[in-house]
């Protein structure tokens, strides 16, 4: 299918795409914030800038979207047909990034969560309940960890 923009309309519209804030981060962060779950967004000292830190439990969460972090096999991860090499390799260096980010977190002790685009898109609710189980055994962990010693 051909773009329906010329050349210099599709740059001015990909160039406007924010990297931070998009609405299913915002939504993210909301339900967790009702839930009682308070963060950092896009924090600058955390390796990666995860979207939400949770620093005092060493937890990093990104939130990717399907298209810019090259979610495979996802129906909103496709290639554009116009340049192609400029674009295979702009996500190439985004994908191998981000692997690099998280393992680097992982090796310092965070646990790290990466919630996809289309998974919130057909299952937010079932998602974000699987998160925060996660989330509260990691600080039930903590708490405990604590605890004990100051016994």
């Amino acid at each position: 299918m051909a773009d329906c923009f010329s050349t210099q309309k599709r740059r001015e519209v990909m160039s406007k795409i924010g990297s931070k804030d998009t609405q299913i981060e915002i939504k993210v962060r909301l339900w967790l914030y009702h839930r009682g779950i308070r963060y950092r967004k896009n924090c600058k000292t955390i390796i990666g800038k995860p979207d939400i830190t949770i620093k005092k439990y060493k937890i990093a969460i990104f939130v990717h979207g399907c298209f810019w972090h090259g979610h495979e096999n996802c129906k909103y991860y496709r290639l554009p047909k116009s340049n192609l090499e400029y674009w295979k390799e702009k996500l190439e260096k985004n994908i191998k990034r981000d692997k690099e980010n998280i393992e680097k977190l992982e090796q310092m002790g965070w646990n790290v969560f990466v919630l996809w685009e289309c998974q919130l898109k057909s299952e937010f609710e079932p998602t974000m309940i699987e998160l925060l189980k996660k989330i509260n055994a990691i600080r039930n962990s903590k708490e405990n960890q604590a605890h004990l010693l100051s016994k």
